[in-house]
C-alpha cells in the first residue's frame, strides 16, 4: 500500500508518519505544501527522511495560495464570524487537492493527514480529497491510534527516535501560513486565561510598537490589491512585507471563542497582520464605488462565504456560483486606500477611485449643494406611507387622538 501525507514536520505528522508505515504495512510520501509557514523546510525535509518517509515532496504553493484561494476570499469580504480571516481553512483544500493529484501520479491508494477526530481540518482535508478522488481513501490516524493525548504521542516520538521540536513542557499547538497563524491548546483551553507574549507569533505587543505611526497607500484594481506606496508587487512580496511592517505595529490581533463545525466552542489567538490592513482597505474602498443595495447584500454574502471555507467546502457549487457574484461586485473595486497604522490600531486617512460613486453636489453641506431639499418632503411622505397607514387603521400602539383630522392627499 502507498500512502500520501499532508507532512509539516510537527508532533501529530511526525508521529502520524511511522505509525502508517508500522499499522498499514505502507510506503509513505511525506508531503509538505510551503504556503509561506515560519518551519525551516530543510529540517521538515530531514524529519521526514528520518521518520522513514519512502519519498519527500516539498512544493512552493504560495503564489496559488494567495492568488487563488487568499485574495479570493478578501476579495468576498469573507471573515469567519466577522473576524477570523482564516489562513489555514483557505489553505486545507489546496493540500488536499494536491495530495490527490500526487497519489494520483504515484500510484497511491490513499491520502492521509493528521487532523483529529474533532477538529476542523479533518473535514477539510477529507472533502478536499474526494471532491477530487471519490474512491480514494482518506485516513487520519489521529481517529485510529491507541495515542490518547499529546503526552503519548511524545512519548511514542521518543520511543522511535522522532525529532519533534514539542516537549512536555510546550503548552502550545501553532500553526502559520503567509497569510497568519494560529495558537491553541495550553492555558488558552480557558477562556478567561488572559494571553501572555508567548502565544503571538507574528506580531509585537502594541505596547512596545514604535512610538512613530507608519503611513503607507494600497492600491487594488478589480478588488484585488496590486501596489504598495506606488511599488507594483505580486502577491507573495505584498504580503510578505505588509506581514513585516503591521506586524511590527502590533496589527492584526484576535482572541476569539469561535463555533467550530462540530458546533464545539473554541478559543483560539490568530494573528493576520496583512490580511487585516487589506480587509480593512478593501472594504473601505467598496464603500466608495460599489452601490447601497449590492454592497448591503454583499455582505451577507461573504459571511456564507466564511462559512463555506470554514467548514471544508472551498470546492462546492454554492462556492464557485458565489464567486460569480463577487466577480461581478469587484469590476469597478479600483483605487487606493490611505492608512495609519499606530500601536495595534490601522485607521483609514482617505480613499481615492475613479469609479467612487461619491458625488460632491449631493453630499456637501454648503455651497456646492445642488440637492433638490424641497422635494425632499414628497419624498418622505411616499416612503412612510406603509407606517401612516398602520397608524390609521387602529394599530392599538398608536393614541386615538393621532388618528383624528385629516391628512393631506387622503380620507382619514
Amino acid at each position: 500500500m502507498k500512502i500520501v501525507l499532508a507532512y509539516s514536520g510537527g508532533l501529530d505528522t511526525s508521529v502520524a508518519l511511522p505509525w502508517l508505515r508500522e499499522h498499514h504495512d505502507a510506503e509513505v510520501i511525506a508531503y509538505c505544501a510551503d504556503l509561506g509557514q515560519a518551519d525551516d523546510l530543510a529540517t521538515v525535509e530531514r524529519r521526514a527522511w528520518q521518520a522513514g518517509a519512502a519519498d519527500v515532496v516539498i512544493e512552493d504553493l504560495r503564489d496559488t495560495y494567495l492568488r487563488d484561494h487568499v485574495f479570493r476570499a478578501l476579495r468576498a469580504g469573507a471573515a469567519y464570524e466577522d473576524r477570523y480571516l482564516m489562513a489555514a481553512p483557505l489553505g486545507r483544500p489546496l493540500i488536499g487537492r494536491r495530495l490527490v493529484e500526487i497519489a494520483h501520479e504515484r500510484g497511491a491508494t490513499a491520502v492521509a493527514h493528521g487532523s483529529t477526530g474533532k477538529g476542523n481540518d479533518q473535514v477539510r482535508f477529507y472533502a478536499a480529497a474526494v471532491a477530487h478522488d471519490p474512491g480514494i481513501r482518506v485516513i487520519g490516524p489521529a481517529m485510529e491510534w491507541e495515542l490518547g493525548s499529546r503526552a503519548d504521542e511524545l512519548a511514542y516520538a521518543r520511543r522511535h527516535g522522532i525529532e519533534v521540536d514539542a516537549t512536555d513542557d510546550s503548552p502550545f499547538s501553532m500553526d502559520g501560513s503567509l497569510w497568519g497563524t494560529s495558537t491553541e491548546l495550553g492555558p488558552l483551553d480557558d477562556p478567561s486565561w488572559p494571553p501572555d507574549e508567548r502565544v503571538f507569533q507574528l506580531t509585537t505587543s502594541p505596547r512596545e510598537a514604535p512610538d512613530t505611526p507608519h503611513r503607507l497607500t494600497l492600491e487594488f484594481v478589480a478588488g484585488t490589491p496590486v501596489a504598495l506606496d506606488g511599488e507594483r508587487l505580486d502577491p507573495v512580496p505584498l504580503v510578505e512585507r505588509l506581514n513585516t511592517i503591521a506586524g511590527r505595529h502590533g496589527i492584526g490581533r484576535v482572541d476569539i471563542v469561535e463555533n467550530s463545525l462540530l458546533g464545539i466552542k473554541s478559543r483560539a489567538i490568530y494573528e493576520s497582520p496583512a490580511g487585516t490592513v487589506l480587509h480593512l482597505a478593501h472594504r473601505e474602498l467598496e464603500s466608495l464605488v460599489i452601490d447601497r443595495d449590492t454592497l448591503h447584500h454583499k455582505g451577507e454574502v461573504g459571511r456564507r462565504y466564511a462559512e463555506l471555507v470554514y467548514y471544508g467546502l472551498w470546492y462546492s457549487p454554492l462556492r464557485e456560483a458565489l464567486d460569480a457574484f463577487v466577480d461581478v461586485t469587484q469590476a469597478r473595486v479600483d483605487g487606493t486606500v490611505d492608512l495609519e497604522l499606530y500601536k495595534g490600531t490601522a485607521t483609514v486617512l482617505g480613499r481615492r477611485s475613479d469609479n467612487a460613486l461619491y458625488s460632491h453636489s449631493l453630499s456637501a453641506h454648503d455651497d456646492r449643494d445642488q440637492f433638490a431639499h424641497h422635494l425632499g418632503e414628497g419624498f418622505s411622505y411616499v416612503w412612510s406611507m406603509p407606517l401612516r397607514l398602520r397608524a390609521l387603521t387602529g394599530d392599538p400602539r398608536t393614541p386615538a387622538s393621532a388618528t383624528t383630522g385629516s391628512v393631506p392627499g387622503m380620507q382619514p
